[in-house]
């Protein structure tokens, strides 16, 4: 529903933009950080009684259990309008020429470009509790390998293929 809602919102302010643009605007609204940084504007850490600072995963969650929750009570519309209102100043604050694509996806038309196979991106490890992971990941290009880590598997495979675009400029 969020990402739903984004993306129509997204379209209604900028209809010009190929379908491609609008997917990485979309991701960049919906992602961990952003909906971290709303939650914090609207004062929802402070709602939830911890003993300890609510890490910016748990908050972009309760955002989305909140939307989720409008859209069980009000339907699409209610829920597309708070989601709106949550991420106002991040909408009103995307700039369409500043969205860099992210590193799997430039790894990924660089490879193309070249006329060579496509990334493949192996989880080599994962530790932690449930609530804590971290991953471990692997991304291969023909012969050459590069490690990434992170709190998700696409934050791993994120740092790994900025790795590999740095290693094939050398």
């Amino acid at each position: 529903m969020l990402g739903c809602a984004v993306a129509d919102e997204l379209y209604a302010r900028f209809p010009q933009l190929p379908e491609g643009e609008l997917t990485r605007l979309r991701a960049r609204l919906v992602r961990q950080e952003s909906l971290a940084e709303a939650a914090q504007r609207l004062g929802l850490a402070a709602r939830i009684r911890t003993a300890a600072p609510l890490p910016p995963s748990v908050l972009a969650d309760v955002l989305e259990a909140v939307f989720g929750a409008v859209f069980l009570d009000g339907g699409y519309d209610a829920a597309r309008r708070a989601v709106v209102q949550a991420l106002g100043a991040q909408l009103e604050g995307i700039d369409p020429a500043a969205v860099e694509k992210d590193a799997k996806t430039r790894l990924q038309e660089l490879m193309h470009a070249r006329g060579k196979a496509l990334p493949e991106y192996r989880v080599v490890a994962t530790s932690g509790a449930p609530h804590e992971r971290s991953f471990e990941v692997e991304c291969i290009v023909e012969q050459t390998r590069t490690a990434g880590s992170g709190t998700s598997r696409q934050r791993a495979e994120q740092e790994a293929a900025h790795a590999m675009l740095d290693k094939l400029r050398e």
